[in-house]
C-alpha cells in the first residue's frame, strides 16, 4: 500500500506515565494517538486498524491494553534509574509504511518507597512538600502521608512513621497523619522517615522472607501570624462632598493584601471587584467622598498567605456639608468688631476728664504779664489799705513768693501774702 496515502492528515504521539515506582512495582506508561488538531485520528473505512510499536528494555513486561486510540503497558524495573521507552505507530495491514507518529518517555524507578507528605491548616491551605510553604503558627497542623502506590504493590506491608517537626518536638506513629501546633513563627524544616515492611514467599533458601523498604521527605515550612482580626478607625458620620479619612489595622503577618470597597450594603468581598492595595506592613489609610446622602457601608478583605478575613463599617452620609469654618469666621469678625468698640469706649472715658481739668487750671498766660498785673494789684492794695505807705516788699521777695506758689489749686484761688 502506498505510504503517502496516510499522511494528508498530521498525527502526534502523547505519552504519560503514573511513575515514579519503586523496584519491584510496576509502572503504567499509556500511549495515545491524536490528530494534529486535537481530535482523535481518523482512518480511512477499509483502513481502521493499527498497531503500537513498543521498546521497554531493560524493564520487564508485566501487562499490556489495547484500545481504540491507545495503548497501554506494565513494566517493572528490579534495580533503580531512569529508563527508556519508546513507541510508534504504524497502519495494522501495512508494514512497509512509515510510522503515523512516534514518542518517547522515562520511567523513574527508585528503591525507596514514593509518596507524599502534606501540611494541612483548618482553612484548608496545604503544602505538598515543596519549599516556600506558608503555614500559620499556633494553629493545629495536620501532618500527613500520602503513599504512591497504583499497582498496589505494599498492599500487605505494614508501616512505621518517625516525625521531626523541626523545633525539637519528635514523634514516632502507626497512623501516616498526626496533629502538631506551632508556637513560634519562622521557617520551619519537617522531617519524615517512612518504613515499610511485609513477609514474602521464599523462592529459594538464600531469598529472605522479610522485605523493607524505607523513604524520606522533607518539607521546608514558613510558619506565619494568620490575620486575626481588622480594626476599622474613623468616623461613622459625615456629610455630602467630605472625604471621610480611614485607618485600617490589621493583625496579621505581611505581606497583606487588602482590598475595600464602598457601597450601600455591607456584602463580602470575592474576586478582585474592589480597591486593591497591596502592603508589606500591618495598616493601611483609605479614603473615599461621598456624593449623595444615605446610609453606607466599607466593606474589606484582608488577605495572606496563610488565611482571608472580611471587616465591615457603617457609614452615615448627611444631606448638608457646611464646613465648620463657615461658622467660625464670623463670629470671629463679631468678636474683633466688639473688642474694638469696648476699647475705644474705655479709652474715650479716661480721656476726656483729663481735657477738662488742663483747660480749666492750668494757667498758659506769660510771666511778664502775670507780674505786671501783680503789681498793679499790688499797689492798689497798698494804697487803699495803707492809703499812703511808704514801705512795700522788694521785688526780690515777690519773686520767691511767685515761684514758690502752687501754678494750680483744685478748690480755690491762691492766696497772696504781703508783709507791711
Amino acid at each position: 500500500m502506498n505510504s503517502a496515502f496516510w499522511f494528508p492528515v498530521q498525527y502526534d504521539l502523547r505519552l504519560s506515565t503514573d511513575g515514579p515506582t519503586t523496584t519491584g512495582a510496576d509502572g503504567l506508561v499509556l500511549a495515545t494517538l491524536i490528530a494534529g488538531n486535537g481530535s482523535h485520528a481518523v482512518f480511512p473505512d477499509d483502513l481502521k486498524q493499527y498497531r503500537f510499536h513498543w521498546v521497554y528494555s531493560p524493564l520487564l513486561l508485566t501487562g499490556k491494553s489495547e484500545g481504540e486510540f491507545n495503548s497501554a503497558i506494565s513494566v517493572t524495573g528490579q534495580s533503580p534509574g531512569d529508563f527508556p521507552i519508546a513507541v510508534w505507530v504504524t497502519p495494522a495491514d501495512c508494514w512497509l509504511c512509515q510510522p503515523l507518529a512516534k514518542g518517547f518517555t522515562l520511567l523513574h524507578v527508585t528503591e525507596f518507597i514514593v509518596g507524599n507528605l502534606i501540611m494541612v491548616q483548618r482553612d484548608g491551605i496545604s503544602s505538598q512538600a515543596k519549599q516556600g510553604s506558608r503555614l500559620a503558627r499556633d494553629t493545629t497542623t495536620q501532618a500527613s502521608f500520602v503513599l504512591h502506590d497504583p499497582s498496589n504493590y505494599f498492599k500487605s506491608a505494614s508501616f512505621l512513621y518517625n516525625w521531626d517537626f523541626g523545633d525539637g518536638t519528635q514523634l514516632v506513629t502507626e497512623d501516616s497523619f498526626v496533629y502538631y501546633n506551632y508556637s513560634t513563627a519562622g521557617t520551619c524544616t519537617v522531617h519524615l522517615k517512612v518504613v515499610a515492611e511485609w513477609k514474602q514467599l521464599k523462592k529459594s533458601p538464600d531469598e529472605k522472607g522479610l522485605v523493607q523498604k524505607t523513604g524520606e521527605f522533607t518539607a521546608s515550612l514558613e510558619l506565619l501570624d494568620a490575620i486575626q482580626s481588622i480594626q476599622v478607625l474613623g468616623s461613622s458620620e459625615t456629610h455630602v462632598m467630605q472625604t471621610l479619612n480611614f485607618s485600617l489595622q490589621i493583625t496579621g503577618s505581611p505581606p497583606l493584601a487588602l482590598c475595600w470597597l464602598v457601597k450601600s450594603d455591607c456584602i463580602p468581598l470575592e474576586g478582585d471587584e474592589c480597591h486593591l492595595v497591596e502592603i508589606n506592613g500591618t495598616s493601611c489609610n483609605v479614603s473615599h467622598t461621598f456624593n449623595v446622602p444615605g446610609r453606607y457601608c466599607l466593606s474589606v478583605r484582608a488577605q495572606n498567605a496563610v488565611n482571608r478575613l472580611h471587616q465591615y463599617h457603617p457609614i452615615t452620609v448627611g444631606a448638608t456639608g457646611i464646613h465648620p469654618a463657615v461658622f467660625a469666621l464670623p463670629c470671629v469678625a463679631l468678636i474683633s468688631v466688639m473688642l474694638g468698640l469696648i476699647v475705644y469706649a474705655t479709652f474715650r472715658s479716661t480721656s476726656q476728664p483729663k481735657d477738662l481739668v488742663e483747660v480749666a487750671d492750668f494757667d498758659f498766660s506769660p510771666m511778664s504779664d502775670k507780674s505786671t498785673v501783680d503789681s498793679e494789684a499790688e499797689g492798689r492794695c497798698a494804697w487803699v489799705c495803707c492809703r499812703c505807705c511808704p514801705l512795700q516788699a522788694p521785688h526780690g521777695y515777690r519773686e520767691i513768693i511767685r515761684e514758690t506758689h502752687g501754678l494750680l489749686h483744685p478748690l480755690h484761688k491762691p492766696a497772696k501774702t504781703y508783709m507791711v
